[in-house]
């Protein structure tokens, strides 16, 4: 620890000392070249940032895309079907996410290929900059957004952000609408969740009364009702109505 807080400790004093002693020495290779830049050439300086801001935007792209999308409720009411179900880590983590991610990809598509024509096609043909790229970009996703959030979640972060009552949809700052859009998803999620527990509860609930009745008191009621609770799952077919009607909650 001593060892490494004295070299930092040195190369912060260099790179503080620089401007002072001159340009440092410059090492090249083939395919790179490391040194420090006289400081003339102001955009050098903004490229550096930019490139620094691009890799913190790109570590949490993962985060964003999950929390802007329909993968939170989907993710959220798989897990909930799972402790409905009493099944521990069947099915497992990563079969439960990658249902969610490709249940997301399937129901975010539209709004992929209306990014894809008003945003990138455009960006990558030269004809709009960045910027404008970016703000034709954020046009569907937040009208995806806006579709799915409560008013009541809009206008609670609207009041504690002491904005004025947006005019229209357009109004909405971004900033404001996320937050709000999460919340919804989760409400939502628990909600589709609660419709989820009602059968199988009502199956434990009679399963632990038989055995009662029965002096069966030393025997789980969950290893029990387990197999009556995949019955039903099953007989209802299950996945079929609990896939459909997530995907056609987004519509």
């Amino acid at each position: 620890m001593l060892a490494a807080g004295a070299a930092l400790a040195t190369l912060l004093i260099l790179l503080t000392a620089a401007p002072t002693f001159g340009q440092m020495p410059t090492v090249s290779t083939p395919y790179f070249t490391l040194g420090t830049a006289s400081g003339e050439d102001p955009a050098h300086g903004s490229a550096v940032l930019q490139i620094f801001l691009l890799m913190t935007v790109l570590s949490l792209a993962p985060a964003i895309l999950t929390m802007v999308t329909s993968f939170t409720r989907i993710v959220i009411v798989l897990s909930l079907l799972r402790r409905a179900l009493g099944t521990m880590q069947l099915p497992s983590n990563q079969i439960v996410i990658g249902l969610a991610l490709f249940l997301t990809v399937f129901i975010m598509a539209p709004v992929w290929q209306k990014i894809h024509q008003a945003a990138l096609q455009p960006y990558l043909d030269q004809k709009i900059s960045s910027q404008q790229a970016l703000e034709q970009a954020a046009g569907p996703l937040r009208d995806f957004m806006l579709r799915q959030t409560r008013e009541k979640d809009l206008a609670l972060f609207v009041d504690v952000a002491k904005l004025k009552r947006p005019q229209g949809p357009e109004d909405v700052p971004t900033s404001v609408l996320i937050p709000a859009f999460i919340i919804s998803e989760v409400k939502t999620a628990f909600e589709i969740g609660l419709l989820l527990y009602v059968p199988f509860l009502i199956v434990d609930m009679v399963v632990a009364a038989v055995l009662l009745s029965m002096g069966m008191m030393m025997l789980p009621p969950v290893m029990v009702s387990l197999p009556f609770k995949l019955l039903l799952f099953v007989l209802a077919d299950g996945w079929y109505l609990l896939v459909g009607s997530l995907v056609k909650s987004f519509l």
